[in-house]
C-alpha cells in the first residue's frame, strides 16, 4: 500500500505540494501491516516533520495533508488527528486528511508539537492503518527584539583613568532561534557616551576612551543599543542606560580664593586667643579635601590651627602683643592636603599661599613699673622722714596719664606722688630686719587701672645694743674655798648684727677691782672665768656677793655694758663639794613648788565649796517658791514680817496668829484700793496691833493679788513687811512721811541704844542742819 503525504515547505521558497512515494529507505518510516489484508510486500507510511511559520496572521492556515495509499477516492476512509494540540490548535479534514492551524503560533512559547494520525474505514469501522506519529515544527521569524536583563547598570571608575580602562560589560538576550539565520545574532553600539567611552560590538564591554575629570562632570549616562540580524537593516533593537560615576582622586591642591586678609587683635588679649579665620577651597572631596594650614611668621607671634570639621584655618595669638611696641604684623599662611599619594604629587608641587595683616588695637592698660620689684636699704635708728628709696611707674598708653602711689597696710613708711618712700617711725633691726611692702600705682584719669609692685626694705644694723650675759647665772662658792678656785664660766651675746664675728671683752668694774674676794680672767674666746681671790668665806657674815662685770663688743663704735653676777656662799662638806649647795637650791625650788601646789589646791577647794553653797541655796529657794512640790499643798501664802522694838518690846503682834488660818480666794472684780491701803497702813502704824486691822489688810492684799493680770500663773509666795507700834522709836516707815511734822525732833534716837545709833547720826544731823 502506497501513501502520498503532501507537505508544504516554508523555507523562504515557493509552496510545493509534491507527492512522495514511500520507500523502505525513507526516514523516518514505519512499516505497517494492515489488519485483515492480504499478504503482499512490506508497505507503510513515511512521515516527515511538518513546518508551519509562526505568527501567521490568517485565521486558518493549511499545514499539510495526510493520505493513505489505500484511499481509492470512494470517500469510505476517515482521517483522525490525535496528540498535542489536536482539535484545538490543529484540526484535520476527516474526508481529505488536510491539516489546518486554527490560531497564530509562537515559536518562543512552543516550537514543536507531537501528533498521531489514524485512518478508519467507515464501512467497517476498523482502522485501515495503525496509528503513526509525526511532528509539526514552528519555524522562527525575527519577531523578538533584544532585551537587557541585568539593567539598570551602574559603574564607578576613578577619575583621570587612562584609555582602555574597563568600566562595565552589558549583555542583551534575543528570544529568537539562534540556529535560524541571524535572528539572534546581536551587535552592540553606543547611542550616547562618546567621546569618553567606547563599547566592543560583540561582547558589550564598555571601556574608557579618554580621561575624565570628576570636578568637571561627576556622572556620565550612557545609552547602549543591541541590534539583531548582525546589525543589518530590518533587524530589531533594544536599548539600556549605564550610569557611570567618577570617584575622586587627589588631583587638586587647596587654593586660597582670597590672597589678602585683614585681622585685628587687642593688646590685652591673652595668649591662645582666636583672632580670625582663613579659608582655602579644594575641589576634591572626602579625605582628599582634608587640609592643614601653616604660618610663616618671623616674630613667632601668631600661629594657625586647622578646624577639622569646617577645614578652616584659625589664627591664634601665640604670645602677647603691645600696641606701643608694635601696632601691626604681616604674616604669610600656607595650605596643603593631608593625604597625597606619591603618583599624585605632581599636582601638589607648589602650595597655595595668602598674606595676613594683623592690626594691634590699643587698650587702656594699667601702669607699668620700671622694675618687677625693688630692694632698698636703710640704717636702723634713722629719724622720722628718712629717705628709703624711689619707685617709678609709667602709663604705657599714648595719653600718658599721671600716676598716684600708695602703700598698702604699712604704718612704718609713706610714699609721695613722686614715688619717694620715707619712714614714718624709727626702725629697729632687732625688731624687724626686713619689711615687705606693696606699692600701688593708680592712673589719675582712670582709677580702675591699678598695678602693684613688691618692695623689700632691709634695715641695716648699727651698733646700738651693748653685749650682755648669755643667760642668768647663779654662782655658788663654798665657805672653805681656796684662792684661785674657778667658780663660774660666763659668756655674752649681742643682739646687733656684725659684719665679722662678734668678739667680747670681759673685765671687772672699777669698784670690784678694789674688791679682793673674786677676780675675772678673759679667755679671748667670748668667755671668761670667775676665780676666788682669797681663802675662806663666811656664810653668816657675807652670804651674798655682787660682782659688776664690764663686757665690751668689737662694734664701731664699741659698746660696753655692766652686768651683775650674784655669788652665793654655801656651807659645803669637808671635800669642798658644791653638791650640797645644788641640793639646797633644788630643795628651795621644790619647796616653792610644793607651796604653790598647796595654794592652788586650797583655791580649788574654796571655789568648789562656793559652788556647792550656791547650788544648795538655789535648791532651797526652789523648794520655797514651789510649795506644791512638798507634802503640804496650799494656796498662795502671804507672810508679813513684824519688826518689834527689840527684846523689851512685848506689845508686838504675834505673827503666829496670821499663820494659823487660811483664806480661800474668790474671783472678784478689781477695785482701786490704793487710798484705802495707804489709810490701812497708817492706821496699823498708829493704833497698834489689832487683829481686825491685820485681817482686813491681808484680805485686801489677797484680793489685789487675785485680780492682778500681771500675777504669775502659778502659786507664789509674796512677803509684805509690817512694823509694829510697840517700839520706843515708833514707826520708821516712810509711808506717812508726807504728813509728818517737819519740825519733829529725833534726838530721842540717841537713847535707843547702839542699834539705832546710825539713825540718830543721820536724822539728828539733818535736823540740826535744817534748824
Amino acid at each position: 500500500m502506497n501513501c502520498c503525504f503532501l507537505i508544504p515547505f516554508v523555507v523562504g521558497i515557493p509552496l510545493l505540494r509534491p507527492c512522495l512515494t514511500a520507500t523502505e529507505n525513507s526516514k523516518p518510516q514505519e512499516v505497517k501491516q494492515p489488519v485483515g489484508s492480504r499478504l503482499r510486500a512490506r508497505r507503510g507510511w513515511v512521515w516527515n516533520q511538518l513546518f508551519v511559520p509562526e505568527e501567521m496572521n490568517t485565521t486558518r492556515h493549511h499545514v499539510g495533508r495526510l493520505r493513505s495509499d489505500l484511499d481509492n477516492g470512494n470517500n469510505s476512509f476517515q482521517y483522525k488527528l490525535l496528540g498535542d494540540g489536536a482539535g484545538s490548535i490543529f484540526v484535520i479534514d476527516e474526508r481529505t486528511g488536510d491539516i489546518y492551524a486554527e490560531q497564530k503560533l509562537d515559536r518562543e512559547e512552543q516550537s514543536l508539537y507531537t501528533l498521531r494520525a489514524q485512518v478508519i474505514d467507515t464501512t467497517t469501522g476498523m482502522a485501515v492503518e495503525p496509528e503513526s506519529e509525526f511532528v509539526i515544527r514552528v519555524s522562527d521569524i525575527n519577531d523578538n527584539e533584544p532585551k537587557f536583563l541585568d539593567e539598570p547598570y551602574e559603574a564607578i571608575v576613578p577619575e583621570m583613568s587612562p584609555e582602555g580602562t574597563l568600566v562595565i560589560q552589558v549583555t542583551a538576550r534575543d528570544a529568537d532561534d539562534p540556529s535560524t539565520g541571524n535572528n539572534a545574532r546581536l551587535l552592540y553600539s553606543l547611542l550616547q557616551g562618546q567621546p569618553y567611552f567606547s563599547i566592543e560590538p560583540t561582547t558589550g564591554v564598555i571601556r574608557i576612551f579618554s580621561e575624565m575629570d570628576r570636578e568637571l562632570q561627576e556622572e556620565h549616562r550612557l545609552i547602549v543599543q543591541a541590534k539583531d540580524m548582525i546589525g543589518q537593516p530590518g533587524g530589531l533593537t533594544g536599548t539600556t542606560s549605564v550610569l557611570v560615576r567618577l570617584s575622586d582622586i587627589n588631583d587638586n591642591k587647596p587654593i586660597f580664593k582670597t590672597t589678602f586678609y585683614r585681622l585685628s587683635v587687642s593688646e590685652s588679649a591673652p595668649v591662645g586667643t582666636s583672632i580670625g579665620t582663613i579659608m582655602a577651597y579644594d575641589n576634591d572631596i572626602g579625605e582628599n579635601a582634608e587640609m592643614e594650614y601653616s604660618v610663616e611668621d618671623i616674630s613667632q607671634t601668631f600661629d594657625i590651627i586647622t578646624n577639622n570639621e569646617t577645614q578652616e584655618g584659625i589664627v591664634i595669638l601665640k604670645k602677647k602683643v603691645d600696641f606701643e611696641h608694635q601696632n601691626h604684623y604681616g604674616i604669610k599662611a600656607k595650605v596643603k592636603n593631608c593625604h597625597v599619594d606619591e603618583h599624585l604629587m605632581k599636582y601638589h608641587a607648589e602650595a597655595s599661599t595668602t598674606f595676613i595683616k594683623v592690626q594691634v588695637e590699643d587698650d587702656d592698660e594699667p601702669p607699668v613699673f620700671l622694675l618687677p620689684y625693688y630692694v632698698f636699704e636703710i640704717f636702723e635708728g634713722n629719724s622720722y622722714g628718712s629717705f628709703v628709696g624711689m619707685v617709678s611707674a609709667t602709663d604705657p598708653d599714648h595719653r600718658d596719664s599721671p600716676i598716684r602711689y600708695s602703700i598698702t597696710r604699712s604704718k612704718m613708711f609713706s610714699i609721695d606722688d613722686n614715688g619717694t618712700i620715707t619712714t614714718t617711725h624709727p626702725l629697729d633691726r632687732e625688731i624687724s630686719a626686713w619689711y615687705n611692702l606693696s606699692i600701688t600705682a593708680t592712673e589719675k584719669y582712670n582709677v580702675q587701672q591699678i598695678v602693684e609692685v613688691p618692695v623689700y626694705v632691709q634695715v641695716l644694723n648699727i651698733n646700738d645694743h651693748a653685749p650682755e650675759f648669755s643667760q642668768y647665772y647663779e654662782t655658788y662658792v663654798c665657805e672653805n674655798a681656796d684662792a684661785g678656785q674657778v667658780i663660774q664660766t660666763i659668756s655674752a651675746v649681742d643682739r646687733d648684727e656684725s659684719l665679722e664675728e662678734h668678739h667680747f671683752y670681759f673685765n671687772l668694774s672699777v669698784e670690784d677691782t678694789m674688791n679682793s674676794s673674786f677676780t675675772i680672767i678673759d679667755n679671748q674666746d667670748n668667755t671668761a672665768i670667775i676665780l676666788t681671790n682669797r681663802t675662806g668665806f663666811s656664810l653668816q657674815e657675807e652670804p651674798v656677793f655682787y660682782m659688776s662685770i664690764l663686757i665690751a663688743d668689737n662694734g664701731i663704735p664699741p659698746l660696753t655694758s655692766t652686768n651683775t653676777l650674784t655669788v652665793y656662799v654655801c656651807d659645803c662638806d669637808e671635800n669642798g663639794s658644791t653638791q650640797i649647795c645644788s641640793n639646797k637650791k633644788r630643795m628651795l625650788s621644790m619647796g616653792f613648788r610644793t607651796e604653790a601646789v598647796i595654794a592652788i589646791l586650797i583655791c580649788i577647794m574654796i571655789i568648789f565649796g562656793f559652788i556647792f553653797l550656791i547650788l544648795g541655796l538655789t535648791q532651797r529657794r526652789k523648794q520655797t517658791l514651789f510649795p506644791e512640790k512638798g507634802e503640804d499643798f496650799r494656796e498662795n501664802i502671804f507672810r508679813y514680817d513684824d519688826e518689834g522694838g527689840g527684846e523689851s518690846d512685848t506689845e508686838a503682834y504675834d505673827i503666829a496668829e496670821l499663820r494659823s488660818g487660811t483664806f480661800m480666794r474668790e474671783r472678784k472684780t478689781r477695785k482701786h484700793t490704793t487710798s484705802e491701803i495707804h489709810s490701812l497702813y497708817r492706821q496699823s502704824l498708829q493704833v497698834g496691833p489689832d487683829s481686825a486691822i491685820f485681817r482686813k489688810f491681808i484680805l485686801e492684799k489677797l484680793e489685789e493679788a487675785n485680780t492682778d493680770p500681771c500675777a504669775p500663773p502659778f502659786d507664789s509666795l509674796q512677803t509684805y513687811a509690817f512694823e509694829g507700834t510697840g517700839s520706843l522709836a515708833a514707826s520708821l516707815s516712810s509711808l506717812g512721811s508726807e504728813i509728818s511734822d517737819q519740825d519733829e525732833n529725833y534726838d530721842y534716837l540717841n537713847d535707843l541704844g547702839p542699834r539705832f545709833q546710825r539713825l540718830a547720826c543721820m536724822f539728828g544731823s539733818a535736823m540740826q542742819s535744817n534748824n
